[in-house]
């Protein structure tokens, strides 16, 4: 039998254990796979891109475990009354091919861009930041937020995005859980003096979100909002001042933030950072870039975090057929009656 983690019990992990705290452990996950980054199968996600948006595949396996998130993008969505991401991953086992986990991704994945962010900017970002700036108000900025309080300690954010519910909804959010929220009429006004920009919005376009003139030295930016061909939120010239950290290259090339730049452009893996084969910031005045598309690995760990998590929570599924004798699967229906 497959276990299964669906969208009420997901709901009740993270309102029993509480968000900050699951995003803490997460990240101890995503950290261990991470250093052992080499160990996995890798490749670029699978995209079926139509006007709408796109969905996605996103395979990995370390030789023990296979795992595969299927995840949408549709930004036009919330304005037809749906999410503009939705996603259900699975743990298969290696040696059998068997799945045996399978959960909602849609709030994991929402966890695991969280816990990303959050282990990146705490190995990136200056010890010393205290204020975040938010240049988008989605679904995704309460986990942010919490991320990096989680990470950082940081509770005074700037935010701002053009659509003023957005702002209202994440107020009413963050507000009561201590959180100092200070909202911008501008990109400008909301990063002046912050010590993290977070970019997190949704328009599938090239867009300039964040120009180079409103990055100060020492500034770690989270560019979160770009995953996929044709969207972007950053100047080009921002990425030229700093230093880009990726997750893997031949994604985020296609994806990420440095789709504008020539091919060549130097690039740091994460992964490396991690295992002491590459310098992180080097200077208070560095301005470090995570290029974040989210990686198949990520979702490994995420899965693999939930599954440990939640075992009171999950229900069995007969999902593989699987007959007494292997090699007889007709005998699963040849007991039925004929119809009529």
């Amino acid at each position: 039998m497959t276990q299964f983690l669906d969208v009420p019990n997901m709901a009740r992990w993270i309102q029993r254990d509480g968000v900050e705290a699951i995003l803490r452990t997460m990240t101890e996950y995503l950290e261990d796979d991470f250093r052992r980054w080499q160990s996995f199968d890798k490749i670029p996600r699978i995209a079926s891109h139509t006007p709408f948006g796109v969905i996605e595949l996103m395979p990995t396996s370390d030789q023990v475990t296979y795992a595969f998130k299927y995840v949408n993008g549709h930004p036009s969505n919330p304005s037809r009354g749906f999410q503009t991401v939705t996603a259900f991953g699975v743990l298969a086992d290696v040696d059998n091919g068997y799945p045996v986990f399978l959960a909602e991704m849609t709030l994991l994945t929402a966890l695991r861009t969280a816990a990303t962010s959050a282990l990146t900017a705490r190995v990136l970002a200056r010890p010393d930041s205290k204020c975040m700036a938010l240049i988008g108000a989605g679904s995704q900025s309460e986990f942010q937020a919490l991320g990096f309080r989680a990470a950082l300690g940081i509770e005074d954010l700037r935010v701002y995005d053009v659509d003023p519910k957005a702002v209202e909804k994440l107020r009413r959010n963050l507000e009561p859980l201590g959180f100092s929220i200070t909202i911008a009429d501008s990109v400008a006004e909301a990063v002046a003096g912050a010590d993290i920009i977070t970019t997190c919005t949704a328009d599938k376009a090239q867009n300039t979100v964040l120009t180079s003139e409103n990055v100060a030295p020492g500034v770690h930016i989270n560019a979160v909002g770009g995953d996929c061909p044709g969207k972007t939120e950053l100047d080009s010239e921002i990425l030229n001042r700093g230093r880009v950290f990726v997750e893997f290259p031949p994604q985020t090339r296609i994806e990420g933030e440095i789709q504008q730049m020539d091919p060549e452009f130097p690039v740091v893996e994460f992964w490396q950072v991690l295992t002491d084969a590459a310098e992180g910031r080097r200077s208070e005045d560095e301005i470090t870039i995570f290029d974040s598309v989210g990686f198949a690995i990520a979702d490994f760990s995420a899965l693999r975090c939930a599954r440990d998590a939640t075992a009171d929570l999950q229900s069995s599924i007969d999902l593989v057929a699987d007959p007494e004798d292997p090699k007889d699967l007709f005998s699963l229906v040849s007991s039925l009656k004929p119809v009529g």
